[in-house]
């Protein structure tokens, strides 16, 4: 670990099962590695009931600063409340995250949303239950998302993908939060979408980019930001993406591991999880390619991040 270098792993999802056994000695890894701060993406109720166990013990702010938080927050006793708590199914006493809090100087931070694959199961209530919790947990909730498009395995019909990703935007405009957006395979339905729902104000940032030249200047023009996943450590597979890596504007990068998924090179090739941690693989080849020193590359990405949630650290 270089002790001068701190970074954010700007999209994961360590509340996936993969990482009940070996939680915290996966949260030391990272911590060993210089993941200071982690943005945990919501994808489904289910998803982001469990993330937000998580922040709880990591973001001592959340425990000071928020009216409600974690369980006390879904266990209210108002009518509203707890028809929140029954939908976004929030039992936590199943969750495999251990429940004492955490001490070292790391911090967990959420997003709320409906991934597009689970367009089908989004609903009005849904939507309004993300935003009370947003509301009533601002130092966790930081994002809205993912959300977007997805038309390459069609988990969702497209025209329930298009609906609820326009919903969702109008919410997030809402809250005024950042936008975490999945697009995949959706021949220009989605940029045609955020173009026609521009908002000055909105941030977002394209997570797992792996679009063209023409995608990219046009989420760029739009103000978004451009999300690099360990698919740029990749030979083949990220041959493209290495060479649109060095046009975009170094103050519209950040990286991510998309975690447990698209493990990098070297790790990719001695597991097949992906962690937090692995996340400095794709700042040194970032780095590389940019032709730049890591650790001013590094703390550039750190606050860019934050810039991109609105986050003070």
């Amino acid at each position: 670990m270089n002790f001068n270098m701190r970074l954010f792993d700007s999209h994961s999802h360590i509340d996936d099962k993969s990482y009940d056994c070996d939680f915290d000695e996966m949260m030391q890894r990272s911590f060993n590695a210089g993941v200071e701060a982690i943005m945990v993406a919501g994808v489904t109720p289910e998803t982001i009931a469990k993330a937000i166990k998580i922040a709880q013990r990591y973001n001592n702010d959340y425990q000071q600063g928020d009216k409600h938080s974690g369980c006390d927050y879904y266990c209210s006793e108002t009518p509203e409340q707890d028809q929140v708590h029954k939908r976004l199914h929030c039992n936590f006493s199943q969750t495999e995250t251990p429940e004492e809090n955490h001490t070292q100087q790391q911090h967990v931070f959420i997003s709320v949303g409906m991934h597009p694959h689970d367009a089908q199961y989004c609903s009005d209530d849904i939507i309004d239950d993300y935003k009370l919790l947003a509301r009533q947990n601002p130092s966790v909730v930081k994002a809205w998302g993912e959300t977007g498009l997805d038309f390459n395995r069609m988990h969702s019909p497209r025209d329930l993908q298009e609906k609820w990703f326009v919903r969702q935007l109008e919410a997030a405009d809402e809250l005024s939060l950042p936008v975490i957006f999945h697009e995949r395979d959706s021949d220009g339905k989605f940029l045609q979408i955020l173009e026609s729902m521009n908002h000055r104000e909105r941030k977002g940032v394209v997570h797992c980019f792996s679009g063209t030249k023409q995608e990219m200047f046009g989420y760029l023009d739009l103000g978004y930001y451009i999300g690099i996943t360990g698919i740029l450590t990749v030979q083949q597979r990220g041959m493209l993406l290495r060479e649109l890596a060095l046009l975009i504007p170094e103050e519209r990068i950040v990286i991510e591991t998309d975690a447990p998924y698209l493990t990098p090179v070297p790790m990719k090739n001695k597991t097949r999880r992906n962690e937090p941690a692995f996340v400095e693989h794709v700042l040194h080849k970032l780095a590389q390619i940019r032709g730049v020193k890591v650790e001013t590359l590094a703390e550039v990405l750190w606050n860019n991040t934050c810039s991109l949630y609105n986050i003070s650290l």
